[in-house]
């Protein structure tokens, strides 16, 4: 059964619950969070207007009570629809006040100290000079939130499970339909702009990330915008993807080689698909992520310049834990990770290969559909 978009205030509240518990241990009266995804975690708030940088947003979390928003008037009808009462607005942008003294309002109301995520990952999307401003008007204490709130969104709710699986199932029925857009000849950007065709026909929402590669021998690396060189036989082409529905990605790729595979393909792809099976079963609770590039790094025989081999995902294309030899973060279930083992095929080449799963208690859930270790053809 495919999943409803949104969710019941319920999801909402328990989160928040979550989090509250954190910061009464912790000795914090207040989060103080700025980013999209944070708004949108402990809201719902959804909406593609955060491409403007022109307006800051504000959410205030109590250690006890509902969330408080702090928002430019041009959000508070959207906001108005989610389960949130308190809206406080400001006719932004001000180039006097944008939104500083409402905000310090609202944290004075709760007190202090102020948790603020400060961890890597994150970011304060306000100017510093306001940020500066805010601790002066509200004489406050500011410090890190201690990691509540990575920690609350790195176990994922079923309900997000569900939302995550749909986009992967999206994305999976679009890479089945690569043979419509990528025979030989074809320029590699008409391939990357075909593909995100494919992507929101098949039910994406949209599509923030699509990036690849082709080459003889493989491709230099997984995030250079697609050249107009056509693709030719004997080539291997890389499409990856962060296709999101109802504001959830999918993260994986797929190889394929196009009108005939080498050898040396053919045994870099099965080799990829032999690490991605070392990391699945590996993936158990109480493992550390450091355990699972351990696993797929000795297939590969890499070492730990190979970066990382995988990540959390979710609201984020990146978010959480990474799969390094130095990142002992502890699995749990509710997780949502990618292994994405990768190799050099040849000087300055490369191919990698990237599936989505869930830990649970038992044996992890595929979400992506799984490859295959024999190398697809197209044309």
């Amino acid at each position: 059964m495919n999943p409803t978009r949104g969710f019941a205030e319920g999801e909402y509240r328990a989160r928040v619950a979550r989090a509250q518990s954190k910061m009464q241990a912790e000795g914090l009266a207040a989060l103080l969070l700025t980013t999209e995804p944070e708004l949108r975690y402990f809201t719902g708030f959804l909406t593609r207007f955060w491409e403007s940088p022109s307006r800051p947003w504000f959410l205030v979390l109590p250690a006890q009570g509902d969330p408080v928003a702090v928002i430019p008037a041009i959000g508070a009808a959207l906001m108005a629809t989610t389960w949130i009462d308190d809206i406080r607005t400001w006719a932004a942008p001000d180039l006097r006040d944008d939104g500083v003294s409402l905000l310090a309002e609202a944290l004075c109301d709760i007190g202090g100290p102020v948790g603020v995520p400060s961890h890597m990952e994150t970011h304060l999307r306000m100017p510093l000079a306001d940020f500066e401003r805010l601790k002066r008007a509200s004489g406050l204490g500011f410090t890190d939130d201690r990691g509540i709130v990575a920690g609350c969104r790195a176990v994922k709710s079923e309900a997000e499970i569900g939302k995550i699986a749909q986009s992967c199932a999206i994305a999976g029925r679009a890479f089945a339909r690569l043979d419509e857009i990528a025979p030989p000849g074809v320029a590699l950007s008409r391939v990357f702009r075909d593909f995100q065709r494919l992507l929101l026909e098949e039910g994406a929402d949209w599509v923030p990330y699509v990036a690849g590669g082709a080459g003889p021998e493989g491709y230099a690396d997984v995030i250079s915008p697609a050249s107009d060189a056509p693709l030719a036989v004997g080539d291997v082409l890389m499409l990856d993807t962060g296709a999101v529905w109802d504001g959830y990605f999918c993260d994986f790729d797929r190889n394929f080689a196009i009108g005939r595979s080498t050898a040396v393909q053919r045994a870099t792809h099965a080799r990829l698909i032999e690490a991605v099976h070392a990391g699945l079963e590996a993936a158990r609770p109480g493992a550390r992520a450091c355990d699972l590039w351990r696993v797929m790094a000795d297939i590969l025989s890499v070492g730990e310049s190979a970066g990382r081999l995988g990540h959390g995902l979710g609201i984020q294309l990146t978010e959480g834990l990474s799969l390094t030899a130095q990142d002992r973060t502890v699995l749990r279930a509710g997780m949502v990770i990618t292994l994405e083992p990768g190799l050099v095929v040849a000087p300055g080449r490369i191919m990698v290969h990237e599936e989505n799963i869930v830990i649970t208690e038992g044996a992890p859930r595929l979400l992506s559909p799984l490859a295959g270790p024999h190398l697809p053809v197209i044309g």
